[in-house]
């Protein structure tokens, strides 16, 4: 509740400065729905725009934590424990996409005024998380600095945090590796802060502040292993039965999914070209780095295509009661089973889920 607490109120900052700069209301509008990028890295700053926004280890995270809800074992029950969690999950992206915005327009706007001061057009010319601030003193004056430190360290223990227990349920319920909380809390967090530790005593602020965008670019083009296994699994009937997803829920999440997809390999291919064709390195070099890096793109999007053409006919759904209508329309109505048939006898227990500890 305090994170939540210093990020929205972060956030109504942001939407006060917008209502004090008064952004181009068509412009903002276009810019949300006529994609445009200009200037050097701007493609690049999108894609770690997008892996920061939807990170592929929290799409584990929340498919673990449903298994903290109390949901009645009927169809019904399930179905609609199923709507409610997308609302939560949309709400929640919602807010950080209104967030977003809101900073973009806000930076946009002070960084295009014809007014701006000298000072503050140095900053904008290399705006980083270290010089962006000064944004928010029209609000929160002097102390906006301040301010913005302390909103800024809470939405990263935020991410930190679902991190953590996104590496727990990875660790349990992937790896089967079972330790005490405590060990395992030390060691995902040391696994996450270490890298960023040493790189930030070593290149400074500016140093991490690059460390953010390639970080996130890399979540970026991770995506693709968490995304379609997800799609496959959620829209496949030997897999959730009657749960699974609806005909158009599987046309617009997988024109979505291709879309990322296709984002990131047009980025990776054209990028990396780009940076051979202007790079000072010595000509030896620059082969040597091509001749590395090249077989790994290819892995990479030979893995992909795998994914997404890779058959999975195991079964791990099995409806115990589709030959007994009776029972089923007892399932249906949440009243549970009184025919005298186990469903515990039909249906996989899953062990590794039943023994993760839930966030307390």
């Amino acid at each position: 509740m305090l994170i939540a607490l210093l990020v929205f109120t972060m956030a109504a900052c942001f939407f006060g400065e917008m209502s004090y700069v008064k952004p181009p209301a068509g412009d903002v509008l276009k810019g949300m729905f006529i994609p445009k990028l200009t200037g050097k890295g701007a493609t690049g700053d999108a894609i770690a725009l997008l892996g920061a926004l939807i990170m592929p280890h929290n799409l584990f995270l929340h498919s673990a934590l449903v298994l903290s809800r109390k949901i009645p074992n009927s169809v019904r029950g399930i179905n609609d424990a199923c709507r409610y969690f997308l609302i939560e999950s949309g709400m929640a992206l919602f807010v950080a996409f209104l967030i977003n915005v809101s900073v973009i327009s806000v930076s946009g706007t002070v960084c295009s005024a014809k007014n701006l001061a000298h000072d503050d057009a140095d900053r904008c010319s290399d705006l980083t998380l270290n010089s962006a601030s000064f944004l928010l003193k029209n609000v929160l004056g002097k102390s906006s600095s301040t301010f913005y430190a302390v909103a800024l360290l809470a939405s990263g223990q935020s991410s930190t945090i679902t991190g953590t227990y996104a590496g727990q349920y990875i660790m349990q319920g992937f790896l089967d590796l079972k330790m005490k909380k405590w060990v395992r809390n030390l060691m995902t967090r040391c696994i996450a802060i270490t890298p960023s530790l040493i790189v930030s005593i070593i290149g400074g602020s500016s140093g991490a502040g690059r460390l953010i965008i390639i970080a996130s670019m890399i979540l970026s083009f991770e995506l693709p292993f968490a995304l379609i296994p997800l799609l496959k699994f959620s829209s496949s009937a030997t897999k959730m039965g009657p749960h699974k997803n609806s005909i158009y829920i599987i046309v617009v999440s997988w024109v979505l999914g291709l879309g990322i997809i296709g984002i990131n390999i047009y980025y990776l291919s054209t990028g990396f070209v780009g940076w051979i064709i202007h790079s000072n390195l010595p000509k030896v070099a620059t082969v040597f780095i091509g001749i590395l890096v090249f077989p790994l793109m290819g892995v990479y999007i030979l893995s992909v295509i795998y994914l997404m053409f890779r058959k999975d006919t195991v079964t791990t759904f099995i409806d115990p009661t589709k030959h007994i209508p009776t029972i089923q329309t007892r399932m249906e109505d949440g009243q549970g089973n009184s025919e005298g048939v186990s469903e515990s006898d039909h249906v996989h227990f899953r062990e590794d889920l039943a023994d993760i500890p839930l966030p307390e």
